[in-house]
Parts: C-alpha cells; sequence; structure tokens
C-alpha cells in the first residue's frame, strides 16, 4: 500500500492563521502581567491597545526633544493611531492600570513611570508636582 502524502493527511485540519502584531509586546513584563493585559484587552479595549499606547509613549520619551515643543494641531484622528495628541495614549495608559489586577497593575505601572521620569527629566518645560499628579494633560496640545 503506498504511503498517504502529508498534506492528504493534513487535509481535513484547519490551519491556524498567524497574526501579525503590529506593536511590538511591552517588554520586561510577565508573563502573568501580559496575559491580564490580553484578557483586558478582550473584554474592554481592542486588541494590542496597550502595547500600542505604551509604544507611542515610549517614542515620545526617547524621541527627538523636538517633539516636546512642537504644536500638535487636534486633527479628526484616532489619539492611538498617529501622534497628534500624546497625552492620550498615557490617558489610555493610566485607565488600563486602573482595570488591570494589583500585582499586574504594580508591574506596569513601574515601567510606565520610568517612561515619565524619562519625558520630564527630558522636558524642562513640563513641571509635575508629584507623580501621581496628571501632568500630561493639556501640556502637549491645547485641545485637552
Amino acid at each position: 500500500m503506498p504511503r498517504r502524502r502529508p498534506s492528504a493527511l493534513r487535509g481535513e485540519i484547519p490551519v491556524r492563521e498567524h497574526h501579525q502584531r503590529w506593536y511590538a509586546p511591552i517588554d520586561r513584563l510577565s508573563g502573568s502581567c501580559a496575559a491580564d493585559i490580553r484578557r483586558l484587552e478582550r473584554a474592554r479595549f481592542s486588541p494590542e491597545s496597550t502595547a500600542q499606547a505604551f509604544w507611542h509613549w515610549k517614542t515620545l520619551a526617547r524621541g527627538p526633544l523636538r517633539q516636546f515643543t512642537q504644536h500638535y494641531p487636534e486633527q479628526g484622528c484616532s489619539p492611538l493611531v498617529c501622534d497628534c495628541q500624546p497625552g492620550l495614549s498615557r490617558d489610555h495608559l493610566e485607565e488600563v492600570l486602573h482595570a488591570l489586577p494589583r500585582k499586574s497593575a504594580r508591574e506596569l505601572r513601574t515601567l510606565v513611570r520610568s517612561l515619565d521620569r524619562t519625558i520630564l527629566d527630558r522636558a524642562t518645560v513640563i513641571r509635575a508636582d508629584a507623580p501621581d499628579v496628571v501632568w500630561w494633560r493639556g501640556k502637549f496640545c491645547d485641545s485637552y
């Protein structure tokens, strides 16, 4: 009896489609924290919205200094799609931090606060009284 081809054997098995990530996953997070974020995004937000907001905030923290001084006009775009209003990415991260379980929120908060510290150190124009104060609203755009 001739041997069956592998494609004939796998004919009935559905092929898993590989999901291409648009944004890199948040580095230095544990697996349980990443799973909590994915679970939260399925329930309340869109997929990868937290990684996208973190990427935008990280880009602002480590990008060129002109991002702190240029005027961000209000455009008719989504805040997580373009960089027209960078403070809204931080608002999304803050909302996620409050919705996550305590341990996962603490883990993500350390990464976000280090980026906040970087932004505040680089931009001498932005003043923050305390780390818990919402300092990112109104600092980048007049339309907040």
